[in-house]
């Protein structure tokens, strides 16, 4: 989990892993060997996946169609001689539409025809069929309902129970203890501290230090 506040610099260290932003120094690592990593599309070849903390402006393409906002990440998977086969591509998606419980009648519908909560399912969905080994996953609840947001932390221990590896950033530090292993807080671009959740909970001081 990375915590801090609003403008802490948690968003920029994000981006620039996945390569949506220039790297100024630091080295990225996955599986223990560095890897570079200048471009989303590169970051996308070494496993990675992001789902943005707007997902109205920079996560989805929110005036078409839900189905084509999640195969997006990898089209060819149902393309021959480049013809795209929509009844392989809609099978797939319709699997998405269950495991993730997003609710619409038609998975042709723009995504704009759904509520907030949905919408971030689909920005999720879009990134689980990229088949990522890591996931960034930047302020996923914000915006959405209660319920939305119950559903929510449900995908993100399905997701780290199949083995991947969840960077969270929230601006909710109760959300970041209750699913992070480990804890960055971030402070003035800069990391300021590294705690396990057992550290934070034994010791009530570092708290304050946040």
């Amino acid at each position: 989990g990375l915590a801090g506040l609003v403008g802490s610099g948690r968003s920029e260290i994000a981006r620039a892993i996945f390569g949506a932003d220039p790297k100024t120094a630091g080295t990225i690592k996955i599986h223990g060997k560095p890897v570079k990593i200048r471009t989303p599309k590169d970051a996308k070849k070494h496993g990675l996946g992001f789902v943005m903390e707007d997902r109205k402006v920079s996560g989805l393409l929110i005036e078409q169609p839900i189905a084509d906002n999640i195969t997006i990440t990898d089209l060819a998977r149902y393309a021959t001689l480049g013809l795209l086969h929509r009844k392989k591509e809609y099978a797939s998606v319709n699997d998405y539409k269950a495991q993730l419980s997003i609710k619409t009648e038609d998975i042709t519908n723009p995504v704009n025809s759904l509520s907030g909560g949905n919408q971030q399912k689909v920005s999720i969905a879009k990134w689980l069929h990229a088949l990522p080994d890591v996931l960034i996953l930047d302020e996923p609840t914000r915006g959405v309902d209660v319920g939305a947001k119950s559903e929510i932390y449900g995908l993100i221990e399905m997701i780290r129970a199949q083995g991947k590896a969840i960077l969270l950033i929230s601006s909710e530090f109760a959300e970041i203890l209750s699913l992070s292993d480990r804890v960055m807080v971030v402070k003035r671009g800069q990391i300021a501290g590294e705690y396990t959740r057992e550290q934070i909970f034994k010791d009530s001081s570092i708290l304050d230090a946040l």
